[in-house]
């Protein structure tokens, strides 16, 4: 009986493998069944829930330049009430990208304040990050201001060159030189360099040859938080707009006692003239291309101790060594054969009057004949007194600073 029971439980035990065995491939067919008969069950990718926030400067950041990209964005999300607030509590102007991921900054901040970001990015799952924390901009030991020579708007002769005048030394003028750009319409080769100035610097930018007539010009300096290097940093922006006139060069040979006033390729004025007299390196009239740059009708001259506070009319500047051309009727004798002054051009009363009306500033003044050539210790515009290739050397950045870009057409 003990045997026949133990066959009985054995069979039993069969028979509930079977049946279990049949449940899981039921199991396993109707699984199939339900995912479109695929071999296995399909995995269902949680979407990314999390959103990440980046600023830039990066949150806690000091020294920033003021001018720096600032702006936050939010990875895998969105943004809502971002704001930069200055210390006095102003809200920093600012733009929100299309999708809302990206707030960007669009003014430049103040130097030597801390600024505050607020706001929320909401990720994909509603779940929401803060837009927090702060930054300090630069303080400058000190600012430094530009001058530029030209007006904007101004119409100037074909060899004018662009002078920027800083109120101090600029360190570092590679990144000065940076900053600033030219465009031209027609486009114009020309360069910067760099001339020495007694208390500040001084860049100019000069074409390669004369501006061509008509040509408009556009210079831009983007200097505010620039780093000019030794704590200082730029001042302002600006911009310069200008056009170049006609063409007038003055021909001033000094051995014919003569000057011709060439207007577009035609001479307009051919007059007698005295130069300087030559005896002493003082009074002798510089070689070279001279710059028109002042004009006065009465002006009261003095080279101590030879004279002093005398009244002469008619008077355009070409140099800061104290050249004029201008009439001086005590010559008026002896011009057209002879030198005699102590550097100036001397005219006519009349001729003087005529070619003043004709000059503009930035006209070329061409002198040749004399045995001293124009040079830096001669005043401020001694540009055309330079090679080309000497001239762009004087560049901080001479590689590809040579041509400016074109304006677009009117």
């Amino acid at each position: 009986m003990a045997i026949r029971g133990k066959r009985t439980n054995r069979t039993r035990g069969r028979a509930v493998l079977a049946l279990l065995a049949l449940l899981t491939a039921l199991v396993a067919l109707i699984a199939g069944c339900s995912n479109g008969g695929a071999a296995g069950p399909v995995a269902q990718q949680e979407p990314d829930a999390t959103v990440t926030v980046t600023q830039e400067p990066a949150v806690g950041a000091s020294d920033v330049a003021p001018s720096a990209p600032v702006s936050v964005t939010a990875s895998g999300g969105t943004l809502q009430n971002v704001a930069l607030t200055s210390p006095a509590g102003k809200v920093v102007q600012g733009t929100l990208s299309s999708d809302r991921s990206t707030y960007t900054v669009t003014e430049p901040l103040g130097y030597g304040a801390t600024y505050t970001w607020s706001g929320t990015a909401v990720g994909t799952d509603g779940a929401t990050t803060p837009v927090d924390g702060s930054f300090t901009t630069v303080e400058p030991e000190s600012v430094t201001s530009v001058t530029t020579y030209i007006a904007d708007g101004q119409e100037v002769g074909i060899a004018a060159p662009v002078i920027l005048k800083f109120d101090a030394p600029v360190a570092d003028k590679a990144a000065v030189e940076k900053a600033l750009s030219i465009t031209t319409n027609p486009p114009t080769v020309g360069s910067w360099a760099w001339l020495a100035d007694d208390g500040g610097s001084r860049v100019h930018w000069r074409p390669k040859s004369y501006w061509t007539p008509g040509t408009t010009v556009h210079v831009a300096g983007n200097l505010y938080g620039t780093d000019y290097g030794d704590g200082a940093y730029g001042e302002s922006d600006f911009t310069l707009d200008f056009t170049i006139g006609r063409s007038q060069i003055v021909k001033a040979d000094a051995t014919s006692h003569r000057m011709q006033v060439v207007r577009d390729g035609a001479t307009i004025m051919d007059i007698p003239v005295s130069y300087g007299e030559g005896n002493e390196d003082r009074n002798v009239t510089r070689s070279g291309v001279h710059v028109v740059t002042e004009m006065h009708e009465d002006f009261l001259m003095s080279n101590p101790p030879y004279y002093e506070n005398v009244r002469e009319r008619w008077a355009v500047r070409i140099s800061n060594n104290g050249e004029f051309i201008h009439a001086n009727p005590a010559t008026t004798g002896v011009q057209g054969s002879a030198n005699v002054t102590n550097g100036c051009i001397n005219l006519s009363l009349s001729d003087a009057e005529e070619y003043f009306g004709t000059a503009m500033y930035g006209d070329p003044v061409e002198v040749t004949g004399t045995r001293i050539d124009l040079s830096p210790a001669d005043g401020d515009i001694y540009d055309w007194a330079f090679d080309w290739e000497t001239w762009k050397s004087m560049s901080e950045l001479p590689a590809g600073n040579d041509t400016a870009a074109a304006l677009p057409a009117p």
